[in-house]
């Protein structure tokens, strides 16, 4: 947020994923909710609202900590959506918030599998999430960008294979994205934060997955 004040922008958008984990969900809701952005939902917003006996840990322990008014505000987020006249918001992928736009499990997509997961979608910019994996993509006249994570800068996951994200990096991530002669262009932005505290935090919880990949963004 510092780092925002200071560079100065027009707008906020906050692709998903947001409250999940061992660490402040309440809290998180509560500060996202007070903010003038635009908020997409991610699959684990969308996991939090539909627990099963199959539930990851994280979506329980954030669903246990959330009050009526914080699950009703996730109630109304949406997966995907347009902003403005040419830009598409989106999670994962268009059709998909469990589906990365730019990414395959743990290498980068292919051009062809970049159009398929596309379909029609008329867009000149296009901001996806869901990988972690901060990259700006031109693919058919578009860009696509994935700003990567601000909180979990590694992760293991079993979709649509076993594999590991992992980048390397505690700091957070987001991308600023500016329209100068009618293109639009991306800078990737690496913003170093009190991660050692988040770490401490998800240790004291028992998750010492969590810990690890907050200390060092990496699995192990």
């Amino acid at each position: 947020m510092a780092d925002l004040k200071a560079v100065g922008v027009d707008a906020v958008i906050n692709l998903g994923d947001s409250l999940s984990g061992p660490l402040l969900p309440r809290e998180t809701a509560q500060f996202l909710m007070a903010q003038d952005w635009i908020h997409l939902a991610g699959n684990h917003e969308r996991q939090i609202l539909d627990l099963h006996a199959n539930s990851s840990m994280a979506d329980v322990y954030a669903h246990s900590q959330l009050g009526p008014e914080e699950l009703e505000w996730l109630a109304t987020l949406l997966p995907a959506r347009r902003f403005g006249d040419d830009i598409l918001l989106c999670h994962g992928s268009p059709a998909s918030d469990v589906t990365c736009l730019l990414e395959t499990a743990d290498r980068p997509a292919t051009a062809s599998e970049v159009s398929q997961r596309l379909g029609a979608v008329d867009a000149s910019l296009i901001l996806c999430g869901h990988s972690h994996v901060p990259r700006a993509v031109r693919h058919a006249g578009r860009l696509i960008v994935n700003p990567g994570s601000v909180g979990q800068p590694a992760f293991a996951d079993d979709y649509p294979h076993p594999h590991v994200i992992e980048s390397g990096s505690p700091d957070a991530r987001y991308a600023l994205l500016e329209r100068r002669g009618g293109q639009w262009r991306a800078s990737m932005c690496t913003v170093p934060y009190a991660h050692d505290e988040m770490a401490a935090l998800a240790a004291s919880r028992g998750r010492a997955d969590w810990a690890r990949a907050l200390a060092t963004g990496y699995v192990s």
